[in-house]
């Protein structure tokens, strides 16, 4: 069976073959992604998918409701988790985006109606053959980032916000060898994306 060259453990795998570049609408789903994502600025996502029990433990099962409500002592209690990401950027980040994450939800209804609108709601599918040739930001993802940073979110550059799309889906960049390719793109197939990032690369 050949998958993505970085599924090789397996928690990879798991989250390989399961979630990654599924479509999700669920705002808790996408709230959680956004703080995974942030925490894993500088590490593996080996190192995030073996924290990931740890974290829905320590920021209320990814209620964005409960964490924007997190406080000085509530940052402390994350601070002294043996079981996250114990840095203090990235603590005061994951309360921080609730917060505008929350706001964004007032404004808009929904997270996923906000943040889907990057890639015109359907998923963008590539066509990258090797590992190499997946970009590590497009056009969209610039965009993305641009809005979120205006809105009061941290730890949501660029490159950030490409390995979020990817993974909750807004990109399929399952190599075209891979057997999750067509899989996933049968859930949602939208445009092309492979010449647009390729222009960034």
């Amino acid at each position: 069976m050949i998958r993505c060259d970085w599924a090789t453990t397996e928690l990879g795998i798991a989250y390989h073959d399961q979630e990654w570049g599924v479509p999700r609408h669920d705002d808790r789903v996408l709230f959680e992604f956004l703080v995974l994502e942030g925490a894993q600025a500088g590490l593996s996502w080996e190192t995030i998918l073996r924290k990931r029990a740890a974290y829905r433990a320590a920021f209320a099962n990814f209620d964005y409701e409960s964490v924007a409500r997190f406080g000085a002592r509530d940052v402390r209690r994350l601070l002294a988790d043996p079981g996250i990401v114990r840095n203090r950027l990235k603590v005061e980040s994951a309360v921080k985006n609730a917060r505008a994450f929350v706001e964004v939800r007032k404004e808009v209804g929904t997270f996923d109606r906000y943040v889907w609108k990057f890639v015109g709601g359907q998923p963008l599918r590539s066509q990258w053959a090797l590992a190499a040739d997946v970009p590590a930001r497009t056009v969209e993802s610039d965009a993305m980032s641009k809005d979120l940073r205006r809105r009061g979110f941290n730890f949501v550059g660029s490159t950030i916000c490409y390995a979020y799309m990817q993974a909750v889906g807004m990109v399929n960049d399952h190599l075209t060898g891979c057997f999750r390719s067509h899989a996933v793109a049968g859930r949602g197939a939208g445009p092309k994306a492979g010449k647009m990032a390729r222009r960034l690369r």
